[in-house]
């Protein structure tokens, strides 16, 4: 068994889906949903709180092995740039607690998941709840997110 923690990174919300990998085709949802921060706070207080949120997400799932999405150029530089003091908080606690690191880009999921890169966000909700035996998509769509990813994950790691 592997626990597979996926986390996708901003810094007023942080998705989160926890998977437990059975075996190597036989995958559990145990916890999927968002956190998020203090509204209209400076960003030094709302990376603390991801820290903290990120260090009790360990403490309370002990996972093996945590999945990040990748960071892509966005058009806003100063949000990108915030985005990935977020994912550094993310990773530095990652590190602390010895656990292995993978990154995915939107595109290597999509195309995993559904084998077409073009493939729309509906496409990979319904994929999941196939995969996943859940009775409906997951709700809200950021929490697919965090599903996909963490599967991704699931399906490139041998036990």
């Amino acid at each position: 068994m592997s626990i597979i923690l996926w986390i996708d990174p901003w810094t007023t919300t942080v998705w989160y889906a926890i998977i437990n990998k059975i075996s190597n085709s036989n995958y559990q949802l145990i916890d999927f949903w968002v956190f998020s921060t203090t509204p209209k706070i400076d960003l030094s207080i709302k990376l603390l709180e991801i820290w903290n949120d990120i260090k009790e997400l360990i403490k309370t799932f002990n996972p093996d092995i945590i999945s990040i999405e990748k960071l892509f150029f966005q058009t806003n530089l100063k949000t990108w740039i915030d985005v990935a003091q977020a994912r550094w908080v993310i990773v530095y606690e990652a590190i602390r607690n010895n656990l292995k690191i993978l990154e995915y880009t939107p595109l290597q999921v999509k195309k995993a998941i559904t084998w077409n890169w073009q493939a729309k966000k509906i496409q990979l909700q319904r994929a999941i709840q196939m995969i996943m035996k859940l009775d409906e998509i997951p709700k809200p769509d950021d929490a697919a997110d965090a599903i996909w990813l963490a599967y991704m994950w699931a399906l490139n790691t041998r036990l």
